[in-house]
């Protein structure tokens, strides 16, 4: 059967032939590159952090990255870090490396993007007519006087205008920025004015939640705030109250009469020519205005497509694959789904809440909004599946969800009985060969450090093994590497993807100072990991929020996943608050299920399962129950700044609501913390 015929005939993805995993076929290429036989996945491993300019040279050639440019014997010019310089002389286009597809996927009659929002389907959008809106935003974009180098700003939901406003900025090599229309307007200020942007982008309203939310206000705000501005694009929503006279509406550049949209070619850019700005989370300073290049991308997404087995969709190995991550778009995973083209794959967005409505929560959305669209690798962050199990989603009655053959999982650690139980539950709608796909990286990489591979046993709760090209490593504080043992995250060797820099910080000072300053010269980044033996790796969450009782330390992740497990648990955070005495109280806040028992009842359960689950050490001292756990926008627990609160800092120094999902939940935080306070100076 060739590609076009499967793609055509609705087949599952992977039923035209027997799906031979991607790491498979690319350890063959490997191994005849190399000149030697790879027994398992540590030798290939080994072998890419040993050999990086053989290594990532299969990569380029594996992917066929589009390129006017043969890349040198040299790949890796420098290994120090930061400082690395990759593929040097060589010129890339992520765009083009999108478009690549066009004809092969418009001959199977295979889908570029399919959009939904909460109230159903939006828009399909072919291949041929996403390189012709590209195309034509591309060539408006220049008549504005846009061009490389200059900075545009987006404040756009996931909807499709996002992915063509983006991927015409990155054809012509203007600098790409996007908030969510959920942020609050100081925190999306803090980002956007550090980088001066030529252009705003923006919607006047949004869904969400099944409520209209009218936008206009804070769009004017924003525009108002921001002095470089040049041009101002306005996407309608329909559902906004004031008037923009002077903006540009955004579907008239998407008219292109005249020009040749179907030969439209981006423009070639030096490998490490920026491609976006990213943030760090900014909730406990200023947001890191993070840079990346085209380059560095589309080797880290090439080789993430390895090990997340991601097919084209108009290939025989996986006919109609199709992928989505649920995402807004202030998180990274947005760009990480929109990179789903790079390789080719029909990618399912959808633009609003995974629950619907806070009044009557329906955890089976995206579930029916997968088995409409015969979705194949279905990702979210753990919390959602969390959530989705606790919720106990009837998948009876979602649909059709047997063309669904991996899950993914990232933002936080996903407990291996939510992972085991969510297998079983989703059986019931189809999906009985699931593989789970769980990965932890981070907004910094834009890409993983440790990652799935179908190759290998699965693990649940944990990651099956270490990326490849990543030279990861759990160490001690004297820097020697733990095998066994939990350890601080380092990378000792450069990554393509790591930032070329961080905007306004001329020196560089500061982005040593974020992950150079413990290891001379060794990326450290902030988690503690567990490596064991066979290659699996444990998230423990972050390493500055470590619990240490008596010089037994503990990740936050453990605790959780030994509560969380509690059917009358709905939610928890726990922190190592230091005393002012020197010693240090353990603090355990727990958000009860629905119907759940309260009181002595419920904290008995909880200590028994941290007595039986862990060590009568990590038994908390105090047992909270609140509303809420606050969270960041991309659903990470917030808990250094909690932590600090209660510490005795300051409230606003420590925190920033608008870079929140849940500000509201601060004000019984300050309430606690003032109180725990009070106490302590008794």
């Amino acid at each position: 059967m060739t590609s076009t015929t499967a793609a055509k005939s609705g087949q599952r993805a992977g039923e035209a032939v027997q799906l031979v995993p991607v790491m498979r076929l690319f350890s063959e290429f490997a191994s005849k590159r190399a000149g030697r036989r790879f027994g398992d996945y540590h030798a290939l491993h080994g072998w890419s952090v040993e050999e990086p300019d053989a290594f990532w040279r299969a990569v380029w050639d594996f992917d066929s990255i589009v390129s006017p440019d043969t890349p040198p014997d040299r790949i890796l010019v420098g290994k120090t870090m930061p400082g690395a310089i990759w593929f040097p002389g060589c010129r890339v286009n992520y765009a083009a490396q999108i478009l690549r597809h066009v004809d092969a996927a418009e001959a199977a009659g295979c889908p570029a993007i399919l959009a939904e929002d909460e109230h159903g389907p939006i828009e399909t959008i072919g291949w041929r007519e996403l390189r012709s809106r590209v195309a034509a935003f591309a060539f408006s974009l220049k008549e504005l006087g846009i061009g490389r180098g200059d900075r545009v700003v987006a404040y756009l939901p996931n909807r499709p205008e996002a992915i063509v406003a983006f991927l015409a900025c990155a054809s012509i090599g203007a600098i790409w920025a996007i908030c969510s229309p959920d942020m609050g307007i100081p925190a999306i200020l803090e980002r956007f004015r550090q980088i001066d942007p030529k252009l705003f982008i923006a919607t006047d309203g949004v869904t969400y939640g099944g409520k209209p939310i009218d936008r206009s206000d804070a769009v004017a705000e924003i525009r108002a705030a921001l002095s470089s501005l040049e041009r101002f694009i306005l996407v309608p929503s329909g559902l906004g109250t004031r008037d923009f006279p002077d903006s540009i509406d955004f579907r008239s550049l998407l008219m292109a009469e005249g020009r040749d949209l179907d030969g439209f070619v981006p423009e070639w850019l030096p490998f490490d020519h920026p491609l976006w700005i990213v943030y760090s989370s900014g909730t406990t300073g200023k947001p890191k205005a993070l840079v990346h290049g085209h380059g560095g991308i589309l080797m880290m997404s090439a080789a993430g497509r390895i090990h997340s087995d991601l097919g084209a969709s108009y290939d025989a190995r996986t006919p109609g694959e199709r992928f989505h991550w649920f995402s807004s778009t202030g998180w990274m995973m947005w760009n990480l789904q929109v990179g789903g083209l790079l390789g080719g794959t029909t990618i399912c967005i959808f633009d609003g809440s995974p629950m619907g409505s806070r009044e009557a929560p329906d955890w089976g959305l995206l579930w029916r909004f997968a088995a409409r669209n015969r979705v194949s690798f279905f990702g979210a962050g753990a919390q959602y599946y969390t959530l989705a199990v606790k919720a106990g989603v009837d998948f009876t009655r979602v649909g059709d969800l047997s063309a669904v053959r991996a899950l993914g999982s990232t933002a936080s650690p996903l407990p291996a009985l939510v992972q085991t139980n969510l297998s079983h539950m989703i059986a019931q709608a189809g999906a009985t060969r699931v593989w789970w796909f769980n990965s932890s990286g981070g907004t910094d990489i834009c890409g993983a450090f440790c990652t799935g591979n179908r190759e290998l046993p699965e693990a649940p709760g944990k990651l099956q093994c270490r990326q490849l090209g990543a030279a990861v490593e759990a160490w001690d504080e004297d820097g020697q590497a733990l095998l066994g043992e939990v350890g601080e995250l380092v990378c000792t060797k450069p990554l393509p993807s790591m930032p070329l820099f961080l905007w306004g910080d001329a020196d560089g000072s500061r982005y040593r100072d974020s992950y150079f300053d413990t290891y001379d010269g060794v990326w450290r980044h902030g988690d503690w990991i567990r490596i064991e033996a066979a290659g699996a790796c444990e998230i423990f969450g972050r390493s500055d929020a470590t619990i240490n009782r008596g010089g037994h330390r503990m990740g936050t992740s453990e605790i959780y996943d030994a509560v969380e497990r509690l059917r009358d648990v709905a939610d928890t955070l726990v922190i190592d608050v230091r005393a002012k005495d020197g010693d240090s109280e353990l603090l355990l806040f727990v958000v009860p299920a629905p119907d759940a028992v309260r009181g002595d009842a419920l904290a008995a359960q909880i200590r028994d399962a941290i007595r039986t689950g862990l060590s009568p050490r990590f038994l908390p001292d105090r047992i909270v129950e609140v509303v809420a756990i606050p969270r960041t926008l991309s659903s990470k627990k917030q808990e250094l700044p909690i932590k600090r609160l209660f510490e005795g800092a300051d409230l606003a120094k420590v925190i920033d609501p608008s870079a929140m999902a849940n500000p509201e939940s601060l004000a019984e935080y300050a309430a606690l913390a003032a109180a725990f306070e009070q106490r302590e100076d008794a």
